[in-house]
């Protein structure tokens, strides 16, 4: 799609239309980065977005069981004076 780039203010921008905003998610506000000679527009992600699902992910693999880690060290070996 072409849009043409605008005069706003003592800025420039482009119009997007609004399918295409509801298509990617966008609303509010968004990341703008440059990647390369590209200008990269991203929603802005909510924090910890996704983990509800990523956990449910994990335990239905039965991949959520605790660790038990041992990690002697020195203080495991000594005698503790109160």
């Amino acid at each position: 799609m072409k849009a043409d780039i605008i005069a706003i203010g003592n800025s420039k921008g482009i119009r997007i239309p609004k399918a295409l905003l509801e298509q990617c998610g966008f609303n509010g506000s968004v990341d703008i980065a440059v990647e390369g000679k590209n200008l990269v527009i991203r929603p802005i992600r909510k924090v910890r977005e996704g983990w509800e699902e990523a956990a449910k992910e994990i335990a239905a693999r039965g991949e959520d069981k605790l660790e038990d880690w041992d990690f002697p060290n020195d203080a495991d070996e000594d005698e503790w004076v109160w």
